[in-house]
């Protein structure tokens, strides 16, 4: 057992390339007593300055860059018999001071570094910066040796292809790209709604259930390949909704997927006319139906899938450095789970994708309006309200079974013990489908006069045709933007323009 990290749950990297045997025989005990100490995983970036000196890598599934969205203070999601190692990295933050480090943005494992030594390549880097920080500072500038510290450990786990930091980067555009971003931008309440893609290979499900959203919502959802089970893919299906004349919203999640692929993807939807995707993890491998697959860690997390998309939209250029010609256009957005984890955590996770480049949140379902309120507090404290629109999650219960379905058994949900006995009080099949809607309206009655919330997303869960009856009854507008101007469709431009203000 590892004495500052949870002990790691796949074994360490070794290098792609032999090394030569004395090179060898440094690696193994860097190796050894970094296992000892952090649970090293030999990744060839280590970033415990910024991780209060817990090995992120510990991770299951390898998130450099926060929790995921089904931890909780007792357990890892994948694996109850541990800790969530992000969990002792907050709480280790906290007691050290440096919770503002969780929010630099991580670089992915670069393939070629893992399993090599890195005390002799830090040493290196050191001789040849030349610029601190210096031992005797240590005794006699301590404030400039602190400095002269940080930076060059910054300096160290951010390299040149990645140049990750805390800071907020706001879309280096002017007009609205997409017409989600259009509705969004006018101020009325805007609606989306999530529509789960085909077991089979055909469309004709996805048309009828656009047919029933289309006038009701400004864009549709469609699920990839959510717990780690096959279906009809996001990018397919987005297609199909956007022929069929509704404008889709394509997630997008890392795992299965390699930066290229990820990278590719993006590029590929972009040429379909795909404007908005939500950049997702992903469930883990074991949520899935057996066999399950091989459990690699993930190649990224949806900060890292946030942050490079971003770039190749704004500043043109793919992760290794190749030039873009002509630009993606992506409306990007992230998911957020405001009853996951401590407010102040989300809220720093939050922080995290928004400074990334999520102009869009959607959440997990609200079915406890008080707890969801304090995570929107939790927010506004860290002036994140003005630079996203948040779309709060629904879900409309069609049945009591669902009810205590989703209160006992989905990470990151959670229902009023109030609810789930109007639910089971309601009577037959009709009488719980009824009562599910009502409370549905009295939700969306409280969400849309709640301040910093621009819209609701509605998860119906093979229920979509119940959407109409929802946005009718509730009162809330239907989409304002019909159609962009031709002109907002063009490239964007080779050099960023004009920053727009995106909430």
């Amino acid at each position: 057992m590892p004495i500052f990290s949870p002990r790691r749950y796949q074994p360490p990297f070794y290098p792609v390339q032999r090394e030569p045997w004395p090179m060898r025989a440094f690696t193994a005990f860097e190796r050894t007593v970094k296992g000892w100490l952090f649970g090293c995983r030999m990744c060839g970036n280590c970033i415990l300055q910024e991780t209060a000196f817990v090995c992120p890598m510990t991770c299951p599934k390898g998130l450099r860059n926060g929790l995921c969205g089904g931890a909780t203070p007792d357990h890892c999601e994948v694996d109850p018999s541990r800790p969530c190692t992000w969990y002792v990295i907050y709480h280790r933050a906290e007691r050290l001071g440096r919770v503002e480090k969780l929010l630099e943005i991580n670089a992915p494992v670069d393939g070629s570094r893992v399993g090599h030594e890195t005390w002799l390549e830090m040493i290196r880097f050191w001789r040849e910066r030349k610029q601190g920080p210096h031992p005797l500072d240590f005794f006699f500038k301590r404030k400039k040796f602190k400095e002269e510290w940080e930076r060059f450990f910054y300096e160290l786990r951010q390299p040149e292809w990645w140049q990750g930091d805390a800071e907020y980067h706001p879309p280096a555009y002017q007009e609205p790209l997409s017409l989600l971003e259009a509705n969004l931008r006018t101020g009325v309440f805007v609606t989306t709604a999530e529509i789960a893609p085909p077991l089979g290979a055909s469309g004709e499900i996805i048309h009828k259930k656009v047919g029933w959203l289309k006038g009701y919502v400004a864009a549709a959802n469609f699920t990839d390949n959510a717990s780690a089970s096959a279906r009809m893919n996001s990018m397919a299906s987005s297609k199909i909704c956007l022929d069929a004349g509704l404008e889709p919203v394509m997630q997008l999640q890392a795992r299965d997927r390699s930066r290229v692929v990820i990278e590719a993807d993006a590029m590929g939807a972009a040429g379909l006319g795909i404007r908005n995707i939500l950049c997702l993890s992903g469930d883990h491998h074991r949520f899935g139906p057996a066999p399950m697959s091989k459990p690699d860690q993930f190649d990224m997390d949806s900060i890292q899938v946030l942050w490079m998309l971003r770039r190749m939209r704004d500043e043109g250029i793919y992760l290794d450095g190749r030039r873009i010609k002509r630009r993606p256009q992506f409306f990007l957005g992230a998911a957020a789970s405001p009853f996951g984890a401590p407010p102040a955590y989300e809220a720093i996770r939050a922080e995290k994708k928004i400074n990334a480049g999520a102009q869009f949140i959607q959440t997990q379902p609200i079915f406890d309006y008080d707890r969801f309120t304090e995570w929107l507090e939790a927010l506004d404290r860290r002036n994140l309200l003005d630079k996203v629109y948040i779309l709060a999650g629904l879900i409309p219960l069609k049945s009591a079974r669902a009810a205590h379905f989703m209160a006992d058994d989905v990470p990151g949900v959670v229902i009023p013990a109030e609810i789930v006995k109007r639910m089971d009080e309601a009577g037959d099949k009709e009488g719980q489908q009824e009562e599910g809607v009502a409370i549905a309206l009295e939700m969306i009655e409280k969400l849309k006069n709640t301040p910093g919330i621009s819209g609701m997303h509605v998860m119906a869960v093979h229920w979509e045709a119940i959407v109409p009856r929802l946005v009718e009854e509730s009162g809330v507008p239907r989409p304002v933007v019909q159609a962009l101007p031709e002109a907002e469709r063009a490239p964007a431009p080779e050099k960023p323009g004009i920053v727009a203000q995106t909430a």
